[in-house]
């Protein structure tokens, strides 16, 4: 083993006696040899896997699936026309799906405790996995409180807040989430399975009112593409002409990159999932395809629906979240349709509330992921018996706190900026993955594992991963790229929304000067230490499935009328 921390083998035996066998040096394991970096084993330290497939697939979703959806869009409808957004939506949710295959694959082939930063520092590089672990940490502990937030400011859309301080309401959704997060993995899964399973009714719903609008069965007014040729399709973007709806049609590929960011979420998820060589590929492939089509089929009715230069669109953009910031609202207004935008607000506030829950959960799982890589004090990889990693969440939980800064009106701008710093780290964490799955399949390959060994691999393999990585990277640098327009009145918006870069350079690096560190070799590359604590855990899973299969009543009826949907 090497300063990375990994293991170098030689030999010509094998766990599996495919030829792929090692010899170990010194081995992955810390100092009393119990604890192998990614994966635990023990009671003290072990997650309970109480996910199921359908627990896995709905908080993935949930994740995704929010305010991005049935707020955000407005904006870009306004600023690029629907024929850009149509666009832009489905090329990103295709480099999604190349980021969820790429999470797959090394998912189903060793299920690790430290989720995505663990197979960055095994498969990599311990410095990459460093800095993915700690700036996706800080992305969900900021989060956290901006939902926090957006949920109480929801609620002034019926109580303003001269009569009842937002403060209330962010205390109340706090203790609620904190119950929720503690009461172990199963209650939560179940919990936050309906809770996502309303937004998908929620969105289903959507678009079938758009679709009833968009074909006149509202109010008798059929508009089809009617919008699309008056106004328009494309909308010219801060320059005229042919480069101004281009720069139009750009500006919403990075708005649609912030709408899709939390799907990878699921990679956090496979040290409680249940047989996650199955559930995990499963999850990822349904969330993918309910995704695209829930966004790209809304966003395409929403754009028949409202022109992009309607006045209530404009006035639209001017409210910061609830009902009366979404163009949905303003699509039931065009159609006359009248009591839609209270309950969608009701809906919108289910939306952040679930968003709040999950990203809590994905705090404190990364942050005992950082202690189960031995890239974090090792007592957030403490679990208590329920198999919660209580002092990582507790930790995480303080940062919710942030929420109160809130509560006065002149924090706000400050508020903002610091979430807008650490949006980026969404997009550095597609990158890690992408960049994870390239060295993967590399080294696979140079110690003779083929497709055939892998219990799932990425459809377009790893030249999906070099085009995702590419796209990604574009998308990162032009990140805000309408601050030159006018740099001197938007310098602070090109600090915070860039800073990110160089802080996620300044943890690989500094962690490298600091720990010697190397990158993984692919020869070198260990793709077996903990693998039989996994085939063992799968083995038993099964026996115990097929001894309860005539008992489960219910699960038949699931996989073949609901599963589909939810």
């Amino acid at each position: 083993m090497d300063n990375s921390g990994m293991i170098h083998r030689t030999g010509s035996s094998s766990p599996d006696g495919k030829g792929h066998g090692y010899t170990e040096k010194r081995g992955d394991y810390d100092a009393e040899n119990t604890h192998i970096r990614g994966i635990e084993t023990s009671s003290e330290t072990a997650l309970h896997r109480g996910l199921k497939a359908r627990h896995i697939t709905m908080i993935a979703i949930g994740g995704a699936i929010g305010t991005g959806l049935i707020i955000g869009t407005g904006k870009a409808l306004a600023q690029a026309g629907p024929g850009s957004i149509l666009i832009s939506y489905s090329i990103i949710g295709f480099i999604v799906f190349l980021v969820m295959a790429a999470l797959g694959e090394m998912a189903a082939w060793l299920p690790m405790s430290a989720g995505f930063t663990g197979y960055a520092s095994r498969f990599c590089d311990p410095s990459l996995g460093f800095a993915l672990g700690w700036t996706y940490w800080c992305k969900y502990i900021i989060v956290t409180p901006n939902q926090l937030t957006a949920a109480a400011l929801v609620i002034q859309y019926w109580v303003p807040r001269d009569k009842v301080n937002p403060g209330v309401f962010i205390t109340i959704f706090l203790l609620l989430i904190l119950f929720i997060n503690y009461f172990g993995i199963r209650f939560f899964g179940e919990f936050e399975f309906w809770l996502s399973s309303f937004k998908v009714i929620v969105i289903v719903g959507v678009i079938l009112f758009c679709l009833l609008v968009a074909t006149g069965a509202v109010d008798g007014q059929p508009r089809g593409f009617t919008y699309w040729n008056n106004p328009g399709a494309f909308v010219e973007y801060k320059v005229s002409g042919p480069a101004g709806k281009f720069a139009g049609l750009w500006s919403t590929m990075v708005t649609a990159t912030f709408a899709y960011l939390g799907t990878e979420l699921v990679g956090v998820t496979v040290g409680e999932a249940q047989n996650p060589r199955k559930t995990v590929p499963r999850a990822i492939k349904l969330t993918f395809y309910r995704i695209v089509f829930f966004y790209v089929i809304s966003i395409f009715l929403l754009g028949m629906c409202v022109p992009y230069n309607s006045p209530l669109l404009a006035f639209a953009l001017k409210a910061q979240t609830g009902a009366s910031a979404s163009p949905f609202v303003v699509a039931s207004q065009l159609a006359g349709v009248k009591y839609l935008d209270h309950i969608l607000n009701a809906c919108i506030l289910v939306f952040v509330f679930s968003a709040a829950n999950s990203d809590l959960y994905i705090a404190s799982r990364t942050l005992y992921g950082l202690a189960s890589d031995g890239a974090a004090p090792a007592i957030f990889r403490k679990t208590d018996k329920k198999g919660l990693p209580i002092y990582a969440l507790g930790a995480s939980s303080l940062f919710a706190l942030l929420a109160y800064l809130n509560v006065t009106d002149d924090s706000k701008a400050v508020f903002g900026y610091f979430v807008n710093l650490t949006t980026i780290f969404g997009i550095l964490s597609w990158i890690s993955i992408l960049t994870t799955h390239i060295w993967f399949v590399r080294g696979r390959r140079a110690q003779g594992l083929t497709n055939a060994d892998m219990p799932y691999t990425a459809p377009l393999g790893i030249y999906g991963s070099y085009g995702a990585l590419f796209a990604c990277v574009v998308v990162a640098l032009t990140k805000n790229y309408d601050v030159f327009f006018d740099f001197k009145a938007n310098y602070v918006t090109f600090i915070t929304a860039y800073i990110g870069i160089p802080v996620y350079l300044i943890l690989i690096f500094g962690h490298k000067f600091w720990t010697k560190s190397k990158g993984v070799k692919p020869h070198e590359m260990d793709f077996y230490t903990g693998k039989d604590v996994i085939d063992r855990e799968e083995a038993e899973f099964l026996a115990a499935k097929e001894a309860k299969a005539e008992k489960n009543v219910g699960g038949s009826f699931y996989k073949r009328w609901v599963s589909w949907l939810l």
